[in-house]
């Protein structure tokens, strides 16, 4: 689905389900997720990559377990930003974060969905684009909000370092940026 198409969808759906409402480190949750598809489209991500940077927190995630649409109504996301679009926000918010983050850049990565309970081998360009998505998200709440930067910046320029195979050179250099120690 063309990215103009399926943008005004997105939005309007977020906006009936609330995030224009829900409060966000940085002002909304719709806020943030405007930043994080605005930060991937800076890195030249490809369109189904900024369309799930937009729509990331549809089904909660490990750490904003507040869904604004249940698993059962998949179909509606995918409906409006597309299929592809709509997988890669499933994936970045079944991840199991403590269980898949350690084994992500080992030779067979492993990753875990914390819905299903399935463990599972991504393919390399789903691996790069939840690297992706992940460092977007969490480098725009490090960067509107200093508490969360001081608590978790350090511990993301680890886990950032140890991903940076996976991550295009506009998202390192953003994550170096962004986290650098003062």
């Amino acid at each position: 689905m063309p990215e103009e198409e399926a943008l005004p969808r997105a939005e309007a759906l977020l906006l009936d389900l609330g995030a224009g409402t829900l409060a966000h480190p940085g002002g909304t949750l719709l806020a943030h997720l405007r930043r994080v598809r605005s930060r991937l489209a800076a890195w030249e991500a490809r369109p189904a990559l900024r369309l799930a940077g937009l729509c990331h927190a549809f089904y909660g995630t490990d750490g904003f377990p507040e869904p604004l649409l249940p698993l059962d109504r998949r179909r509606e996301l995918a409906d409006a930003v597309g299929r592809e679009a709509e997988e890669l926000v499933y994936l970045y918010a079944s991840c199991d974060r403590r269980a898949t983050y350690p084994g992500l850049t080992g030779p067979a990565p492993c990753f875990h969905d914390r819905f299903s309970g399935v463990r599972w081998t991504p393919a390399p360009r789903a691996l790069r684009d939840f690297a992706e998505l992940t460092a977007a998200n969490e480098l725009d709440l490090a960067a509107h909000d200093p508490v969360f930067r001081e608590r978790w910046g350090p511990d993301l320029l680890v886990l950032f370092t140890r991903l940076r195979p996976l991550l295009s050179r506009a998202a390192w250099d953003d994550c170096r940026r962004v986290l650098a120690v003062a």
